[in-house]
């Protein structure tokens, strides 16, 4: 009986034992669960995003043939679709021939011009000979009237004959006739000279219209080339095709979405945290991804910046909290991680993946 009781101490006494370590094994795990937790920040409300590149036409026609198929991985450059161009060649054809019309009209403009001003370099120089002309008469003029006054005093003194005196006063007058002819000519060649500026100008004038025509047809012009060229469609990146919507024969208009380019090297993660875990969530730190697609796979990244806001405020209805009985509800906002470089190629990260990020705030 005496030894029953002392095997039942002892049990108790392990029993005890075994509790306070299990204990003692609990407070520490938790102690360090919550270290590793507090610097630790996980979430599972996150996803795999990227740039993804709608494919639009920028002309109406009819699809000629489509280049790819779905799925498939193009590179930058890379052909995807071509629309019928005749009727963009026919544009580029009138165009064209509208544009060396009016370079033909801008030749013969400029032809005149020049003629005109010959023309006028011409006149200048009879200008001149009109006023030399012109000095010449009344040089003569001058001698003339002190001929005549001469011989108007040799006459009244009987000096000489009436008929020498005549002639002296007719050619008195021959000058003063001639020099007025001069001047006449030398006002008419004036009014010459002025007419064939206003022709100069007239012209000069209408070459600025046929200039300003020239360029309106030479932006017709490379509006319609620049429509032929949209005729092909290429793809803006690399990445895969998807979304693919249109086969050859399908009338398609400008806008209108064809298909999407989605490179896949430069995809990241979005992680919606609560806001009451990001305290301590900075730009810079490590983070470690887990994706669904990939069990036992670990990517490395960083966090790359915090949205300015949450996504509730973001959205098509954004809540109005000032109407109506108000709930508190914990709000996420948006954190952008990149992945590091070195990531691995072999497990491809597609967009929309659901992953599961930690970031590590030390």
């Amino acid at each position: 009986m005496e030894e029953n009781k002392t095997t039942d101490g002892r049990r108790k006494k392990i029993a005890l034992v075994v509790f306070a370590l299990v204990g003692i094994a609990a407070g520490v795990s938790l102690y360090f669960y919550l270290g590793y937790k507090a610097v630790h920040i996980g979430t599972d409300d996150a996803f795999v995003e990227g740039s993804v590149h709608t494919i639009a036409s920028k002309v109406s026609g009819t699809v000629k043939a489509v280049r790819v198929k779905d799925n498939q991985y193009v590179k930058k450059g890379d052909l995807l679709l071509e629309a019928e161009p005749s009727d963009y060649d026919v544009r580029v054809k009138e165009a064209s021939a509208g544009f060396e019309a009016e370079k033909k009209r801008i030749w013969e403009v400029e032809t005149r011009i020049e003629a005109s001003k010959k023309r006028l370099n011409e006149l200048n120089a009879g200008i001149e000979t009109a006023r030399a002309n012109l000095q010449l008469q009344d040089a003569n003029l001058k001698q003339a009237e002190r001929d005549l006054k001469r011989a108007e005093n040799l006459y009244s003194k009987d000096a000489i004959s009436k008929e020498r005196y005549e002639k002296t006063r007719t050619a008195y007058d021959v000058a003063a006739a001639q020099l007025k002819a001069a001047q006449e000519q030398l006002r008419q060649a004036g009014n010459v000279v002025e007419t064939q500026k206003a022709v100069i100008k007239q012209v000069e004038a209408e070459k600025a219209i046929v200039m300003s025509s020239i360029k309106q047809r030479e932006a017709l012009l490379e509006t319609a080339q620049l429509n032929y060229g949209y005729t092909k469609i290429y793809a803006p990146s690399d990445g895969y095709v998807t979304k693919k919507s249109v086969e050859a024969g399908n009338q398609i208009q400008a806008g209108q979405p064809l298909m999407a380019v989605v490179p896949l090297d430069g995809v990241y993660v979005v992680a919606n945290y609560k806001e009451t875990q990001l305290g301590k969530i900075k730009p810079g730190q490590k983070v470690k991804i887990k994706v669904d697609t990939y069990p036992g796979k670990v990517f490395g990244g960083k966090v790359d910046s915090i949205m300015a806001g949450t996504g509730a405020v973001f959205s098509l209805f954004p809540p109005e909290n000032a109407t109506g009985q108000f709930v508190k509800v914990v709000q996420r906002i948006p954190v952008k991680i990149i992945l590091d470089k070195d990531t691995d190629k072999e497990h491809i990260l597609r967009i929309g993946m659901s992953v599961a990020p930690t970031v590590i705030a030390k």
